[in-house]
């Protein structure tokens, strides 16, 4: 996994997540705090999910075959999917189903400092991870905001990590809030309560990363900033005089494919047209690295024809017969 990928946010992740999921099992086994074993399932959830997006970013460095010729990029794309069906099912299915019966059943909170405890070093840790996560981003984040960033990231694991920990930190908050009013009432239900709440926060987490990795997994295209890049690097006037219509697609977080029409002047021998294209190429690899695949085809431009709008199937050398 590139250094993009995050994968020093992941591994303190893991690490906080590990230590933080042992000890809230200890407090739950000496309290019986509901808020307590979930808050465990969370973190030993949240624990997998960093080991899901390990494994996917070491899978994905796989080279490409005759079966998949555009590489293995996408397979984290794949487990970052994979990571919120855990944080939803693992994670908050079950908080919801303990938060029920513990409102159901309460029961009194035995030994209060285990669980206030373990949620104070909880709190300490997460807060490292969290800041951690935040560290990585802003070498990537620029001027977007955050909710931006999350939304546009191609490399899916920092946005998965800053989003886990985020709820691991107001499950903390929420679990506290719970137990303190439980111990302070002498009423469990307000463990149960907390419970609930976390459940459905973390459900609401994993909508969001559900709904981010699809697009990803269908396919997303490069983002304005890097589009207008390659725009500006095919053309060069003279043997490039015009992109006529492009796509793109991310094969990968670090893997872009580019399609475009160019326009050629009219009187470009084959030799011309060659040598331009693989200029034209060369320049785009220059201003954007990560445009690996690149396919460019060779039209002569025409203002009558172009005048009648974007539509590729309307512009100069449009679809082609294939496509009629």
């Amino acid at each position: 996994m590139s250094a993009s990928g995050g994968t020093k946010a992941i591994v303190a992740a893991l690490g906080a997540n590990l230590a933080i999921a042992a000890a809230k099992f200890v407090a739950f086994a000496f309290s019986g705090s509901s808020s307590m074993l979930a808050e465990g399932v969370h973190s030993l959830a949240d624990s997998g999910n960093q080991a899901l997006l390990l494994v996917g970013g070491k899978k994905a460095k796989r080279a490409a075959t005759p079966e998949h010729p555009f590489g293995y990029g996408r397979e984290r794309y794949i487990y970052a999917f994979l990571v919120s069906i855990v944080l939803f099912s693992v994670g908050g299915m079950f908080a919801l189903y303990e938060g029920y019966e513990k409102i159901k059943h309460p029961h009194e909170i035995k030994d209060w400092y285990w669980p206030i405890g373990v949620l104070v070093f909880a709190i300490i840790a997460e807060a490292f991870s969290f800041r951690t996560a935040i560290q990585e981003s802003n070498t990537l984040r620029g001027r977007q905001s955050w909710t931006q960033f999350v939304r546009r990231a191609k490399a899916p694991e920092l946005p998965v990590v800053l989003l886990e920990d985020l709820g691991a930190l107001v499950g903390l908050i929420l679990a506290l809030a719970g137990v303190s009013l439980a111990l302070a009432t002498g009423d469990g239900v307000w463990d149960g309560i907390g419970t609930l709440c976390i459940g459905a926060l973390l459900i609401l987490i994993a909508l969001v990363l559900a709904a981010e990795t699809k697009s990803l997994l269908l396919g997303e295209a490069a983002g304005p900033d890097t589009a207008e890049r390659i725009s500006e690097a095919v053309v060069d006037g003279s043997t490039v005089t015009r992109l006529i219509h492009m796509r793109t697609q991310h094969l990968g977080p670090e893997e872009l494919l580019v399609a475009a029409k160019i326009a050629v002047p009219g009187d470009s021998t084959a030799a011309d047209v060659t040598a331009a294209i693989n200029a034209a190429e060369a320049r785009i690899r220059e201003a954007v690295p990560i445009a690996r695949v690149i396919y460019l085809e060779p039209d002569l431009y025409d203002e009558a024809a172009a005048a009648v709008g974007p539509d590729p199937a309307k512009t100069p050398g449009g679809p082609g017969p294939e496509a009629h």
